[in-house]
């Protein structure tokens, strides 16, 4: 039986197919879905939400010619007659395929594949790792799209959603945050019966994402089709008026996408406090307005928002009002490498009387001083959130196993009184550099030596990140 792993690299070589008919890397996560959703539906049992005629056995008993001119039929037919989340998924689908032969090379290697193994490893599992495999391509630009699993599954579960509870995410990419919130849930409500009509909770019918990007949006349909989500995904921008419509959420977590409106234009929600072009100031504000009272959030968001004055300091002083802004973790740098910035998630609960200060204290784990950052040669795992998640404790509005490490620790608090000292930022060190336990006067020299090899692997990774940044431009020009 082949693990999901190795059905995901397979799935990713048919992008070599793909690129021989013309098409770009940008392009092949798409071509390539319209196909393994179709195959997928059929392994599910689900193929009743697809037009007779126009199904996944239909289009492998054709060849040649004749084959492609079916498949473009069937896209067409899946956007216009497909039922419910089958049509939003292909609505306005075409397809890149330019060559019968490619078409068929690709059909006959979906089918090849050892599908009962694909099920009990869980086909949804299987294409969000195909998913992640194309985020991993640093050619492909999907980072922006696609945030680690690793890191999504350690806020999920710190935040700790739960069965009942309306969990939004306002910018949903493919649907990471949704699909591992609703695996948590359901891991955790196994053998549980709803004491109404005795059976399980239907847990997908409170899940609520919104994404701008049509590509993503597709993708992020697809992750929670085959995830059995059937909660309200919407096309559009939760910075519109859209985002005044949707339900006050009791857990949101998301990572939002940076930098500003295009055209430099300020959001076109009425009820911020503070507008501004700064997209991250304004999903910082969507979040903890769109909270319910006590509701949760944890929010990846760029080092700027802990630092930047004006707005950005007021925005920051209404959160820690409005909410209880308790901990702030530091990640290490390459982890969103298309963008090359350094990056925070920021866990809050909202308070219950607004207007009252609710921060009094901000817990800050710095992971990221000291710590090589990620990229080709050092991958992001789950264990290197161990630590913190231990620091964090079991209570998901962070109240419980907390310990002060003091400036010899990556775990430290600072009261409300000792950032508003700072001028209000949040932007937070106390670890030097390089700096060595102290507790001996003589350092172990093998202490040593890993410190210098973790210097070199930073200066390494600095370099690569700067020469992929610059890609074939002359820099000695």
């Amino acid at each position: 039986m082949l693990p999901t792993k190795d059905i995901v690299q397979r799935l990713w070589a048919l992008c070599h197919v793909l690129r021989d008919d013309g098409i770009t890397y940008q392009d092949y996560i798409t071509e390539l879905t319209w196909l393994l959703f179709l195959k997928m539906v059929k392994e599910t049992g689900r193929e009743s939400q697809l037009p007779k005629g126009y199904r996944w056995t239909d289009l492998a008993s054709k060849e040649g010619v004749e084959q492609l001119v079916f498949y473009k039929e069937l896209l067409l037919r899946l956007g216009t007659q497909g039922r419910g989340r089958v049509q939003q998924i292909f609505a306005n689908a075409s397809t890149s395929l330019r060559h019968s032969r490619n078409l068929s090379r690709i059909v006959t290697e979906i089918n090849s594949i050892d599908w009962y193994s694909a099920r009990e490893e869980g086909l949804g599992d299987m294409y969000e790792g195909l998913l992640e495999k194309n985020a991993s391509e640093q050619k492909s630009g999907a980072g922006q799209y696609f945030t680690p699993r690793p890191l999504i599954d350690s806020i999920v579960a710190l935040v700790k959603p739960k069965a009942g509870e309306v969990i939004q995410d306002p910018a949903a990419g493919t649907g990471g945050f949704l699909v591992a919130a609703n695996r948590y849930i359901r891991k955790g409500s196994r053998g549980l019966a709803n004491s109404k009509i005795g059976q399980k909770p239907r847990l997908g019918q409170l899940f609520v994402g919104v994404e701008l990007v049509t590509s993503a949006f597709r993708l992020c349909l697809m992750n929670a089709f085959l995830h059995g989500i059937e909660g309200n995904i919407l096309l559009g921008d939760s910075l519109s008026p859209l985002g005044t419509e949707l339900p006050k959420a009791d857990v949101i977590i998301t990572n939002p996408p940076f930098g500003t409106k295009k055209g430099g234009g300020r959001p076109l929600r009425d009820d911020f406090t503070f507008p501004t072009s700064n997209k991250q100031l304004a999903f910082l504000q969507h979040v903890y307005l769109g909270l319910k009272p006590g509701g949760r959030a944890a929010v990846i968001l760029p080092d700027n928002v802990l630092f930047e004055d004006g707005i950005g300091t007021r925005v920051r002083v209404d959160l820690m009002d409005k909410c209880n802004l308790h901990t702030i973790l530091r990640l290490p740098s390459g982890i969103f490498y298309a963008q090359g910035i350094k990056t925070n998630v920021l866990f809050f609960q909202r308070g219950t009387k607004d207007g009252k200060s609710t921060t009094r204290r901000v817990w800050f784990y710095d992971l990221r001083t000291n710590v090589p950052p990620f990229g080709r040669r050092t991958q992001i795992n789950r264990n290197m959130f161990s630590d913190f998640e231990k620091a964090f404790g079991s209570d998901p509005n962070g109240q419980a196993q907390r310990r002060d490490e003091g400036e010899s620790g990556r775990f430290r608090a600072f009261t409300r009184e000792q950032i508003a000292s700072r001028g209000n930022s949040l932007d937070l060190f106390w670890l030097r550099v390089g700096a060595l336990d102290q507790a001996s006067e003589f350092p172990d020299p093998e202490r040593i030596s890993a410190e210098i090899m973790a210097n070199l692997r930073v200066a390494l990774e600095e370099i690569e990140s700067l020469v992929e940044v610059l890609g074939s431009e002359d820099i000695f020009a």
